[in-house]
């Protein structure tokens, strides 16, 4: 992503004294490149898939990646948690599992002669749910509680959930036999998706010469992140930090205008919501804070528009049937909107 300084056509003028930076800026960026390079030491050929990531991170939203196997989905996440120190837990996601499979239930202990609570996977920092459109509709809406209300209900009783607690959730893009489509209302409450693709060529060929150096990335996942380059509560002081960075007002009707935009496309049934608005405006503060800056140009919400929007919008049948990808539409509306000056 671009690591370009701002310009007098931003939408928001740089500050007049350059050393007077918001209060943890400092901390943000070096830590943010250290998160990098720790996870592009493990990871090949998934920049943009990083960078969304710690965008997810930072900003305190959940994502859903989209790829075929095999192309780093699950060591993405596993690095990433490693990176933070944060607990990671895995769920594979299949047409048999029930909500307490992974909230948890109540069993009756026969030397206390009481009922305890055995707490569920999902209890952790960062949640893998693989193949989460597999899960049928009672569990999805379980997850759901967990991802909007950062708690989960065990036998009427209300257990919140650690202050860190991030959803991952993989689909396969190609294979749709024995799945159930994720509601809009679940799939709302992701803040970005994720695409991964295949590496290219010369990513590809590093990738196996690694391999065959006997530098396998579990390996390197292994060694090293073996020690986390961020301690426990940094991550929530970044995240207090970026929620700092300025945002015009020039900017924010930028935002509202893309996303209102979306609503009136001729080939849109169903446009992004209020919550995409302000998914988009809490991604483009994080991603300003990756981009080493205090506040947010318009570059930041054009980079997250695809991204952000893309999984909250429904094209008409219609067009759908004539291969419009959201995208185009996205990138449509992008060029109809003026962009503040």
């Amino acid at each position: 992503m671009n690591d370009t300084p701002t310009s007098s056509s931003s939408g928001q003028a740089p500050p007049a004294n350059t050393e007077a930076r918001l209060p943890g800026s400092a901390m943000i960026t070096g830590s943010a490149r250290r998160v990098r390079e720790a996870l592009g030491r493990v990871i090949v050929g998934q920049d943009q898939a990083i960078d969304l990531a710690m965008v997810t991170l930072l900003a305190g939203g959940h994502a859903l990646i989209e790829g075929v196997p095999g192309v780093g989905k699950t060591l993405l996440v596993k690095a990433l948690a490693s990176a933070v120190a944060g607990e990671f837990q895995r769920i594979q996601f299949t047409p048999d599992l029930m909500p307490a499979d992974i909230t948890g239930t109540s069993v009756f202990d026969l030397r206390a002669q009481e009922f305890r609570l055995v707490r569920g996977p999902i209890f952790t920092n960062f949640l893998l749910a693989d193949e989460i459109n597999r899960a049928p509709a009672k569990t999805q809406s379980a997850l759901l509680e967990a991802m909007q209300e950062r708690q989960v209900t065990i036998d009427r009783q209300s257990c919140a959930l650690p202050s860190v607690f991030v959803v991952f959730a993989t689909q396969n893009p190609i294979e749709h036999q024995g799945t159930y489509p994720l509601p809009e209302a679940q799939k709302d409450r992701f803040l970005v998706k994720i695409r991964m693709g295949y590496p290219d060529a010369q990513e590809e060929k590093e990738l196996a010469m690694r391999v065959a150096a006997g530098e396998a990335p579990e390996r390197r996942l292994a060694e090293d992140l073996r020690v986390p380059v961020l301690q426990p509560g940094e991550l929530e002081q970044l995240r207090a930090a970026t929620s700092q960075v300025r945002i015009s007002e020039a900017i924010c009707s930028y935002i509202v205008n893309v996303a209102r935009q979306t609503r009136q496309h001729a080939s849109v049934w169903v446009g992004a919501g209020p919550r995409a608005t302000l998914a988009l405006l809490s991604a483009s503060r994080a991603l300003a804070a990756l981009e080493e800056r205090d506040f947010v140009i318009p570059e930041d919400v054009k980079t997250l528009a695809v991204p952000v929007l893309e999984h909250r919008i429904v094209l008409r049948p219609e067009f759908e049937m004539e291969g419009v990808e959201i995208r185009e539409v996205i990138n449509a509306v992008l060029e109809a909107v003026e962009v503040p000056r």
